[in-house]
């Protein structure tokens, strides 16, 4: 008996330093993307569990100021690929957005479409996304094995035009657990 106190403890020791790690967030290293391949590095987007859903917070440098879609796309890969027409496409081996409950509708990150639909990303006037956005459904369980995704142009969140108003993709990163 006198053991189970210092086994105990051990016990709770390793629960509280997986726990922590489990909580410490994942840094996505995002490049910009072409129909060529993988390009050079923008910065990196830290993803974190937070009690309201998951908090992504980019450290982008390098992209024009303005508003852009932001996505959780189905796969961890940021290459090219070949679309319907033949024609090599940036970053087309990410899949589309994830949608593990095959919705097939855009309805923004508070709706009941898309799982991987985010809040827009916000460039300021110096080329920095630095704002935070929350993915109040996403867990971070369903972060690994995925990639985060930049459209050029915003994102309206509805299935018209096509891609939900999000344009061409323009950079990818790989999440990894």
């Amino acid at each position: 008996m006198r053991y189970s106190l210092p086994l105990t403890g051990i016990a709770a020791g390793v629960l509280l330093a997986t726990t922590v790690q489990a909580n410490e967030p994942l840094n996505v290293e995002m490049h910009k993307v072409s129909a060529d391949g993988v390009e050079e590095s923008i910065g990196t987007v830290a993803v974190e569990h937070t009690e309201h859903g998951v908090l992504l917070t980019p450290s982008l440098t390098g992209l024009e100021p303005g508003v852009y879609g932001f996505h959780v796309h189905q796969n961890a890969s940021c290459e090219p690929a070949e679309n319907d027409s033949g024609e090599m496409t940036a970053a087309l081996s990410a899949g589309g957005h994830y949608d593990p409950d095959e919705t097939g509708t855009h309805q923004g990150p508070y709706g009941e479409g898309h799982l991987g639909d985010l809040p827009v990303l916000t460039v300021n006037e110096d080329g920095e996304a630095n704002l935070p956005v929350l993915a109040p459904r996403l867990s971070m369980e369903n972060m690994p094995g995925r990639s985060l995704m930049i459209h050029a142009g915003g994102d309206t969140h509805a299935d018209e035009p096509h891609l939900g108003g999000g344009g061409a993709r323009m950079a990818c990163g790989v999440i990894s657990s």
